[in-house]
């Protein structure tokens, strides 16, 4: 999402506009249709600098009347339109400023909600490769079976247990159990191939 931003990180103590590329580019070509590149063509020439964020791919622009010669309670991306569009800007709103801290204090509380919230899903995933199939899902696989034909079932059923110890389909073997034989993550999987295929 574009904005400002202030990041001590990547851009020191500047106050920059972080645009988002799609967005602008998206703007430019509705407005101008050049057929140049946005930045290239007419942000730098109207005196806008490009401050890269290390290796992401990411940017921070700043320059006159975006970041620069602005009251920072009445922010506007209204330069940056003008210069790409062509068109004064007309934004009718003030935007604020994200700030992130990257302290060792703000870093270990950041790592640890990241834990708090994806530990218990990467534990569910881990085990869903080891537990049996649901009976839920062992019940909608057999449906599934019904509405694309056991000859796909089998097709799909022995893609999903390659690599795995689960073993193939016998001739004549139900659906149902074969399916039983699944891991929760490996039936998953193979629901998902067959909704495709429904």
């Amino acid at each position: 999402m574009s904005g400002f931003a202030r990041d001590p990180k990547h851009y020191g103590d500047r106050l920059v506009y972080e645009p988002l590329e799609r967005k602008w580019a998206g703007y430019h070509a509705q407005h101008c249709g050049c057929g140049r590149d946005w930045l290239e063509a007419h942000a730098i020439p109207a005196g806008f600098t490009v401050i890269p964020r290390g290796q992401t791919g990411y940017y921070g622009l700043v320059g006159p009347g975006l970041t620069e010669g602005v009251d920072e309670k009445k922010l506007t991306a209204d330069a940056l339109w003008e210069a790409v569009t062509g068109k004064p800007g007309a934004q009718t709103w003030y935007e604020s400023v994200r700030i992130t801290c990257r302290s060792p204090e703000a870093e270990a509380a950041r790592k640890a909600e990241n834990e708090r919230i994806y530990a218990p899903r990467r534990e569910r995933a881990e085990k869903a490769k080891t537990e049996l199939a649901t009976e839920a899902q062992v019940k909608y696989l057999t449906t599934l079976a019904e509405k694309v034909g056991k000859e796909r079932f089998e097709a799909e059923f022995a893609k999903v247990i390659k690599g795995s110890d689960i073993a193939p389909r016998a001739s004549r073997q139900r659906c149902a159990t074969a399916a039983k034989r699944l891991t929760k993550a490996r039936a998953r999987k193979l629901i998902t191939t067959l909704v495709g295929n429904d």
